[in-house]
C-alpha cells in the first residue's frame, strides 16, 4: 500500500482510480463493507483502489476544547495498518487545514477528485458533506460526475439488529464497557497500541511497576481501570490497566495509559505493546494519599486476575 499526501505523486504513478473518502475511525465492519465495495469496483474497472483519509478529523480541527470533539477510536498509524491489512492499493492522506475548509465544493471536486486523483468511480455515503460551509453534498457529486466524467456510487450500509454500525455507536458501547459487542462491531477486540515510555517510576515505588503509553489522542475513548490482555509479539499477558488523567498524582492534565502486567518483570522500554480491553473494574478517582492509592491498586490487580482467569475457564 502506498501512502501519499500530494496528489502530484499519485499522478506520476497512475492516471485514474476508484476512490472512497472518510475519517475511517475504528475501521469497523461498516467501513470494511465499504472497503470491499471499493475493491470490487476497482477490480471490475481494472483500476487501483484508493482511500482518501481525512486527517485530522474536522471536529478536532474546529474544536477549541478537548470535550468538544469525539473521542478517537484509532490514531492515524492504526488506521493505516488496518487499511493495509484489507489490501487497499493507495491511501491519500488529505490534511484537513484552514485552506481545505475554505475550498469551495466545486473546487473540491475539480482540484482533488478530478485533476488530482483522476477518479473514475467515487464511492461515498449519501450524507457526505464537503467544501466551504459544507455546502457540497451527494446530489452535487452526482451532477458534477455526469459533467466531468466520473460515476458516483452510494456506499453500502452495515446494520446489526437494525442498528447502523458507526464510529459514534461504537464509542457509546465503549463508554458502557461492552467490550464483547465492540469486538463484534469492529471484527476484532478493541485495543490501544503504543511504545512503552519512561515514567516517574511511581508504580514501581508503590510495588506495581507499569508500562506507560501515550494514547496519542486529543480525547481518549476510555477512562478508568480495566482488566486487559497485553500482547507482546505472539505472547499475551494478563494486566491491570489505568487509562486517564491520574488525578491523585498528575498535574500536567495529559492522558496516560499505565499497564501493570501480572507476574512479569521484563524490561519493555522502547518496545511496542498492544493493550486489549476485556473488562472494566472501576472509574478513575482521586485518593487522599499514596497509601490509599496503593491499597486500591492491590485490589484492582486482584480483581483483574479474577476476571481474566474466569475468561479462560
Amino acid at each position: 500500500m502506498l501512502i501519499f499526501q500530494d496528489t502530484s505523486r499519485f499522478s506520476q504513478l497512475q492516471q485514474s482510480c476508484v476512490a472512497t473518502i472518510g475519517k475511517f475511525d475504528g475501521v469497523h465492519l461498516g467501513h470494511q463493507l465499504i472497503l470491499d465495495q471499493l475493491k470490487q469496483k476497482a477490480e471490475q474497472l481494472n483500476l487501483p483502489s484508493l482511500v482518501i483519509l481525512i486527517e485530522p478529523h474536522p471536529e478536532e480541527f474546529f474544536s477549541a476544547k478537548i470535550d468538544d470533539c469525539p473521542a478517537r477510536l484509532t490514531v492515524l498509524q492504526e488506521k493505516l495498518e488496518l487499511l493495509e491489512s484489507f489490501d487497499i492499493d493507495f491511501v491519500f492522506q488529505l490534511e484537513f487545514t484552514k485552506d481545505l475548509s475554505e475550498l469551495s465544493a466545486q473546487d473540491y471536486i475539480k482540484d482533488i477528485l478530478v485533476d488530482g486523483l483522476g477518479v473514475a468511480s467515487f464511492i461515498v455515503g449519501n450524507d457526505f458533506r464537503f467544501g466551504h460551509k459544507r455546502v457540497g453534498d451527494f446530489a452535487l457529486l452526482q451532477s458534477k460526475g455526469k459533467e466531468l466524467g466520473f460515476e458516483v456510487i452510494e456506499t453500502a450500509a452495515y446494520e446489526r439488529n437494525g442498528q447502523r454500525i458507526s464510529s459514534t455507536f461504537i464509542r457509546e458501547q465503549l463508554a458502557r464497557s461492552d467490550f464483547s459487542l465492540v469486538e463484534q462491531l469492529l471484527g476484532r477486540p478493541y485495543s490501544i497500541k503504543g511504545e512503552v515510555l519512561h515514567g516517574k517510576q511511581l508504580g514501581t515505588d508503590l510495588g506495581f511497576p507499569t508500562c506507560n503509553i501515550n494514547p496519542q489522542r486529543r480525547r481518549i475513548p476510555l477512562h478508568g481501570v480495566y482488566a486487559c490482555m497485553v500482547r507482546l509479539g505472539d505472547r499475551y499477558h494478563a494486566s491491570a490497566v489505568n487509562i486517564g488523567y491520574r488525578p491523585t498524582v498528575a498535574e500536567d492534565g495529559n492522558a496516560l495509559l499505565e499497564a501493570h502486567i501480572l507476574d512479569f518483570n521484563e524490561d519493555l522500554y522502547g518496545k511496542v505493546i498492544e493493550v486489549i480491553f476485556k473488562h472494566k473494574i472501576r472509574d478513575e478517582v482521586k485518593f487522599d494519599d499514596l497509601d490509599a492509592l496503593k491499597l486500591q491498586i492491590s485490589e484492582d490487580v486482584e480483581q483483574a486476575r479474577i476476571l481474566l482467569s474466569a475468561d479462560k475457564s
